[in-house]
């Protein structure tokens, strides 16, 4: 008899494309309103491809967002979703004292919980702001509510990373569950494998790998995320960015949503708490 697939967790950042943190120099946080937002039609599109296929996600959303598009809040609800913090306005963590990042992820809690009308136990911070030098927001998160966070990606990276973090699921300070993002171990070294530009950047086929190695190999269900702007090729260009923002940010978004069809196919997937809160808090 063949064992059942691991259930691994599928998680999405829910923030539009001028709120990107490589986008922060190049568009002043004032303009957002301004900006023509595309995340309700792109969550939308989202939700069906999930309702199609029988799949649950985990929705880590901006207080910001659901401010401006409560209704979009109650769908991912009543789809049968997580719905998660993100924080309010897209600041991240390490760029914040440790009053103002309080303030942030209470509020956005807050929020989130009286338009969607359900509890809110995960957070995940902006760019995966947690780290070394900021450890401290564990007790944050722990004192205002938050049962788990998935705001460590354990790799190099120029704009965060906490290489020396575990590479799984893990007790943090103050008691809070740490679920960090997947990565592939090779060579005594951790690579990115779960999401992302480097999903829409390497060989489906070797993403298809790599997860297959955290299920197969490492025997733990997987984490992977995108952004609704991810599947938006239609999406307005950003002028005046550096090539490498250029680069990253819009790299094979019009492959994006074949991409996600075939990763539904080929794992099980569901939500962060029904698959980590479950087993490892009660």
């Amino acid at each position: 008899m063949s064992l059942a697939p691991t259930v691994n967790a599928l998680t999405i950042d829910v923030e539009d494309y001028f709120q990107v943190s490589a986008f922060a120099p190049f568009i002043a946080r004032s303009e957002w309103p301004q900006r023509e937002c595309r995340v309700e039609r792109n969550v939308e599109r989202i939700l069906a491809m999930l309702e199609r296929r029988g799949t649950k996600a985990t929705f880590f959303t901006l207080g910001w967002i659901a401010e401006r598009y409560p209704q979009l809040v109650r769908q991912i609800v009543a789809q049968g979703h997580e719905l998660a913090s993100h924080g309010y306005g897209h600041e991240r963590a390490s760029d914040l004292s440790e009053a103002a990042f309080f303030a942030d992820i209470e509020r956005a809690k807050k929020l989130l919980e009286d338009v969607g009308g359900v509890a809110v136990q995960g957070y995940r911070a902006p760019s995966f702001s947690i780290g070394g030098g900021n450890l401290w927001a564990f007790d944050s998160l722990a004192r205002a509510g938050y049962r788990y966070s998935s705001s460590i990606y354990p790799i190099h990276h120029d704009h965060y990373g906490m290489p020396e973090a575990p590479r799984f699921a893990h007790r943090a300070r103050a008691g809070v569950l740490e679920i960090p993002i997947s990565t592939l171990r090779w060579g005594g070294r951790n690579f990115p494998s779960s999401g992302g530009g480097y999903f829409r950047l390497l060989p489906y086929a070797l993403s298809r790998w790599m997860l297959r190695q955290v299920n197969r190999r490492d025997g733990q269900p997987a984490i992977f995320y995108f952004h609704p702007w991810e599947i938006d090729a239609e999406q307005p260009r950003v002028a005046g960015i550096d090539a490498r923002t250029r680069f990253r940010h819009y790299v094979n978004i019009d492959r994006m949503p074949g991409r996600l069809e075939q990763l539904l196919g080929d794992f099980a997937w569901g939500r962060m708490d029904h698959i980590f809160l479950r087993q490892a808090l009660h």
